[in-house]
C-alpha cells in the first residue's frame, strides 16, 4: 500500500512538474517574443530619442497677414495641431469608435486583444489607438507576409507601451490624429479637416467629426467623395454615433436626430494648382529656394521646403486675394464669351494681323514650347515623329469658364483652342508699408501657368504717361492748369539721334485749342505728352521711373512718352504707389517674417525705401489723376460701375464717388489693356490681353484699356469696400501743408456722353 502510494505521489509530481513546465514555458514563449523585440532581435526598435522625436514630413506652410494658410509644400501635406485645437466632439468620436478603454490602459487592451483572437478578427481588431500610432510612426502599412506581420505586431505591443511611458494620453491622440492619412493628399487631421470641410478642426461640427472618424478603418473604403462609397461612409459615420450613445458621450435623442442629417462636404483640394494665391506660391517657391541657399541651418545642412514645416508669414491679405480672384473671375468669363462670338466671323481666328504664312510660325514655335515636345525630345524621338504626333487624336481634359472639359482632339487643335483665351493678371499694394496684398498672375493656374504680374512683361502704353508728368512737375514745377497747344509736335531725330523724325498723333486724330495738364493726361492727348518728354529730356524720365521702383531697360528716347516699353505688372504697381506715398518708394514686399517647425524666428523682413518725388509733386500728380477717373479715359469707373446704388452688374452697393486715382492703357491694335488705380491706401493695376499680341479685339470699344481691365479693378475694389474689415480707405489723398501749386483750374464736364475721351484708342 505504502509502495503503491509512493508510485502514484511520483506520478501526481511528474504531472505537477510538466503542468508548471508548460505554464512557465508558455509564459516564457508569450513574454520572449516581446523581451525579443524590445532588445531588437526582431529587427531595428526606435530609441528614445526616436520616440521623442519621430520622423515625419512635415509641410511648410504659407500665412498670410490675417493668419489664414494659403497653401503648402510638402511630400505630405501634414500640418500638425495640437490638442487644444482638437474640438471635443472629434475626440469623444473617436475615443468610442476607435479605443473605447483608451484612457484604462496602458497601451495595450488585453481585452479586446482576446476577443479578436476568439473571434478571428470577425468582432473587430484588437489595437488600441497607442498600438495604432505606433504603426503609423515606425512601419506604415502592415506586411501581408504572416511571419512579418506577426514580427511587426510584437514591435507595435513593445512601442505602444513606451509610447504611453513618455507621453500623456492627450499627446497620444494628438500625434494619432496628426499622422492619419484621410486621400486626396491630405495627411493628419488638419489637412483632412480643410480639404473635405473647408476649416480648421476647432470648427468641426460633431457631424463632421463623425464622418473623419468613420474614415480612420479604411479612408478609400468610406470616402465621402466618391459616389460608390457615399453610402458605406453614410453608415459608417452613423456607427460612430452608435458609439458614442453607447459610451455616454450624446444621448439617444441627439444620436437619432444626427443619424437623419445627410453627410455635406465643403471639398477643397489643397494641390499646388488648388486653392487661392496659386501664381504667388510659385513666384514663392522660387524665392524660398534662393534663401534656403544662403541660410543654412544652425548645425550645418541646408532647410527642406517640403520637410521641414517652415512657416512663411506673407503680406497677403487671405480676403482680398479672394476678392481679386473672384472678379478676374467674372470679368474675363464673359469678356471671354464676347471674344469667342467675334472670332467666329475671323478666318485666321484667334489672330489678327497675321498671314498663313505667320499663323504657321506662331503655332510650330508654341508646339516646340509644350511639354509634349520636351518630353519626346527627352525620350529620344524624332523630330517628324514629334511633328506626327501633334495630328493625332487624343483624350484630353481642357479648360473652360464652365469646368474643365474631358474631349477628344489633336494636340495642335489644342494649342489653338488654348490660344483663343484671353490672359490677366492683378497686383495690389499696400503704398505706406510696400505689402503686397493680391496676387493674380493668371486665369487658372493649372492650364496656365505664365505669370502675368512678375515673369510677363507688354508694352504699358498710357499708364507710363504719369512718370513724363511727374518729371515736368518735379523739374520745372508745373501746375495742373498749366496750358499747351494741341497742335501737331515734332522732334527732330538730331536731337536724340533717332533714324528719323519723331512726330506723334493724337488717338482722335483732333486738334486745335489750349488745353492744361489735367486735360490733357484725362484725356491722354499724345502732341502734349510729347511736348513734355522733350522739354525734360526721355533720360530724365527714365531715370525718375527707375528710382520709383521700375528695373527693366527703359530707352531714353522720346516714344517711352506713349508708352513703348515693355514693363511688368509688378513694376508698374509698385512705381503707382509711390504717388500715394507721398513720393517716397518703398520696395514690394512679400514675406514679413520665416520660422522654423518650433516657432523660433529665422529671419524678419523690413523694407527698402528711397525718395523719389516731392511730396509736393506726387500729390499733384494724384490730382492729375483724379481728373482721368471723373472726366477722362477712366471716367467709366464712376458712370458705369460705381453710378447706381444697387448695381446689377456686381450685387455690392458701393459708389465711386471717393478720391481715385487712376489712368487707362491701350496699346497697338488693342493688344493690351490696362489700368491703373489708386486710393490712399492701396494701388491696384490689371493687365488684359492674350498670350500672342495679335490675339485681341478687332475694335477698340471692347478692346480698350477702359473696357478689358478697369471692370476687374471695379469689381476688386467694390467687393473690398463691401468688407468693411479690411479698411481700404474712402478719404481723400493728404493734401501737403505747403502746397504752392495752383490746382484749382476750370472745372470739366464729367458727363458720359460729352467726354470726348471715353474710348481710348492706342497711343502709338
Amino acid at each position: 500500500m505504502t509502495k503503491k502510494k509512493t508510485i502514484e505521489q511520483t506520478s501526481n509530481n511528474n504531472y505537477l512538474k510538466w503542468f508548471w513546465r508548460l505554464v512557465i514555458g508558455g509564459v516564457i514563449m508569450m513574454i520572449l517574443p516581446f523581451l525579443l523585440a524590445s532588445w531588437g532581435a526582431l529587427g531595428t526598435m526606435p530609441t528614445f530619442e526616436d520616440l521623442e522625436n519621430p520622423e515625419s514630413n512635415l509641410a511648410t506652410e504659407v500665412i498670410s497677414i490675417d493668419g489664414k494658410t494659403l497653401g503648402k509644400y510638402a511630400i505630405q501635406n501634414r500640418t500638425p495641431v495640437n490638442y487644444k485645437e482638437i474640438p471635443q466632439n472629434l475626440v469623444e468620436a473617436l475615443i468610442a469608435t476607435e479605443d473605447e478603454r483608451f484612457y484604462s490602459h496602458s497601451g495595450i487592451d488585453y481585452k479586446s486583444t482576446a476577443r479578436a483572437i476568439l473571434t478571428m478578427g470577425k468582432g473587430g481588431g484588437g489595437s488600441t489607438v497607442t498600438q495604432q500610432l505606433s504603426k503609423l510612426l515606425f512601419h506604415g502599412e502592415g506586411s501581408k507576409n504572416l511571419i512579418q506581420r506577426l514580427k511587426q505586431k510584437v514591435k507595435e505591443y513593445v512601442i505602444a507601451v513606451r509610447l504611453e511611458r513618455q507621453y500623456t494620453k492627450r499627446e497620444i491622440i494628438a500625434m494619432y490624429l496628426n499622422k492619419q492619412g484621410f486621400l486626396y493628399n491630405a495627411i493628419g487631421i488638419r489637412s483632412a479637416s480643410r480639404i473635405y470641410f473647408g476649416k480648421e478642426p476647432q470648427d468641426l461640427k460633431i457631424e463632421e467629426s463623425a464622418v473623419l472618424v468613420a474614415m480612420l478603418k479604411n479612408p478609400r473604403q468610406y470616402n465621402p467623395k466618391r459616389e460608390i462609397s457615399k453610402e458605406k461612409s453614410f453608415r459608417r459615420r452613423n456607427l460612430v454615433f452608435g458609439q458614442m450613445e453607447k459610451n455616454g458621450f450624446i444621448t439617444s435623442q441627439v444620436k437619432d436626430s444626427l443619424q437623419k442629417l445627410p453627410i455635406t462636404l465643403n471639398f477643397s483640394p489643397e494641390g499646388h494648382s488648388d486653392g487661392y494665391a496659386t501664381y504667388f506660391r510659385e513666384y514663392l517657391r522660387d524665392y524660398m529656394k534662393k534663401w534656403i541657399k544662403n541660410n543654412p541651418k544652425p548645425g550645418g545642412g541646408e532647410y527642406n521646403l517640403h520637410r521641414d514645416g517652415l512657416k512663411i508669414f506673407v503680406t497677403l491679405d487671405s480676403r482680398m486675394q479672394k476678392y481679386a480672384e473672384e472678379a478676374m473671375q467674372e470679368h474675363m468669363s464673359n469678356l471671354q464669351r464676347s471674344f469667342f462670338n467675334e472670332q467666329k466671323r475671323n478666318k485666321t481666328a484667334p489672330f489678327y494681323d497675321l498671314d498663313k504664312k505667320l499663323v504657321k510660325t506662331t503655332m510650330d514655335q508654341a508646339m516646340k514650347r509644350s511639354n509634349r515636345w520636351k518630353r519626346m525630345k527627352k525620350s529620344a524621338k524624332s523630330e517628324k515623329q514629334i511633328r506626327a504626333s501633334f495630328d493625332i487624336k487624343t483624350d484630353m481634359s481642357v479648360f473652360s469658364w464652365k469646368g474643365d472639359i474631358d474631349t477628344i482632339m489633336t494636340p495642335n487643335d489644342s494649342i489653338r483652342y488654348y490660344k483663343h483665351f484671353l490672359r490677366a493678371g492683378l497686383m495690389s499694394i499696400e503704398p505706406q508699408s510696400g505689402h503686397v496684398k493680391a496676387w493674380v498672375g493668371g486665369i487658372n493656374y493649372k492650364h496656365f501657368q505664365f505669370d502675368a504680374v512678375k515673369q510677363q512683361k507688354r508694352q504699358v502704353g498710357s499708364t507710363f504717361k504719369p512718370f513724363v508728368y511727374a518729371t515736368a512737375i518735379n523739374q520745372l514745377k508745373l501746375s495742373p492748369c498749366d496750358s499747351f497747344p494741341n497742335t501737331p509736335y515734332t522732334i527732330s531725330k538730331e536731337k536724340y539721334g533717332m533714324p528719323e523724325d519723331w512726330t506723334p498723333k493724337n488717338a482722335t486724330e483732333k486738334y486745335g485749342g489750349m488745353l492744361n495738364l489735367k486735360e490733357a493726361l484725362a484725356g491722354s492727348v499724345n502732341v502734349i505728352t510729347a511736348r513734355l518728354i522733350d522739354m525734360v529730356h526721355p533720360k530724365t524720365v527714365a531715370r525718375l521711373a527707375h528710382s520709383a521702383g521700375i528695373e527693366s531697360e527703359i530707352p531714353e528716347v522720346p516714344a517711352i512718352a506713349l508708352g513703348s516699353v515693355d514693363l511688368s505688372l509688378f513694376e508698374m504697381v509698385g512705381a503707382y504707389s509711390t504717388f500715394a506715398n507721398k513720393g517716397l518708394r518703398v520696395d514690394q514686399m512679400m514675406v514679413l517674417r520665416i520660422e522654423d517647425k518650433n516657432g523660433t524666428i529665422l529671419e524678419q523682413f523690413i523694407p527698402e525705401t528711397e525718395e523719389v518725388l516731392s511730396e509736393e509733386s506726387a500729390y499733384v500728380v494724384l490730382n492729375l489723376l483724379e481728373g482721368v477717373t471723373k472726366s477722362g479715359s477712366g471716367q467709366r469707373l464712376r458712370s458705369k460701375w460705381g453710378k447706381y446704388p444697387d448695381n446689377v452688374v456686381t450685387g455690392y452697393p458701393y459708389e465711386f464717388k471717393n478720391a481715385i486715382a487712376g489712368k487707362t492703357g491701350t496699346t497697338q491694335n488693342q493688344s493690351d489693356g490696362w489700368f491703373m488705380g489708386v486710393v490712399p491706401n492701396l494701388a491696384t493695376g490689371v493687365w488684359v490681353g492674350g498670350e500672342d499680341r495679335a490675339t485681341h479685339f478687332a475694335g477698340i470699344s471692347k478692346g480698350q484699356g477702359a473696357a478689358m481691365a478697369l471692370p476687374i479693378w471695379a469689381l476688386f475694389y467694390q467687393k473690398c469696400y463691401a468688407d468693411a474689415s479690411l479698411n481700404v480707405s474712402r478719404d481723400e489723398f493728404e493734401k501737403p501743408k505747403n502746397l504752392d501749386i495752383e490746382l484749382n483750374c476750370s472745372k470739366i464736364s464729367s458727363e458720359e456722353d460729352e467726354n470726348p475721351f471715353d474710348d481710348e484708342e492706342p497711343e502709338f
